[in-house]
């Protein structure tokens, strides 16, 4: 069985199958906040979305960070570390990408399990 949450006409934000749930790529609402407070808005809804699934960043299995810009790295990692949880952290690969907004500055893609 798939349960699938906040389905819309082209996506679902979340989708958990066989005690797995998987996000779509969550950007941020305030694309006007520099890299720390967007990627701090996407981390925020990534927390809703796993409650949701009754799951949380704990148990997440991995990360998929996308950046528009690679030079905002180390913003982007100030607030991911202040996120994480010690001895929880988990497989992460960043890349730089074109986003699919100019404003967005970062897009994250998780999957964990619930």
């Amino acid at each position: 069985m798939i349960q699938r949450f906040e389905v819309g006409p082209r996506m679902s934000e979340l989708a958990v199958h066989d005690g797995v749930a998987y996000l779509a790529g969550q950007v941020p609402e305030d694309a006007s906040q520099d890299i720390a407070g967007q990627t701090r808005q996407v981390l925020e809804a990534i927390d809703a979305l796993l409650a949701q699934a009754g799951s949380d960043k704990t148990k997440i299995l991995r990360a998929q960070i996308f950046l528009a810009d690679a030079a905002d790295f180390a913003g982007m990692n100030q607030a991911w570390d202040a996120w994480v949880v010690p001895g929880h952290t988990p497989p992460r690969a960043t890349v730089q990408a074109v986003l699919a907004k100019p404003e967005w500055k970062v897009e994250i893609v998780v999957t964990a399990a619930v």
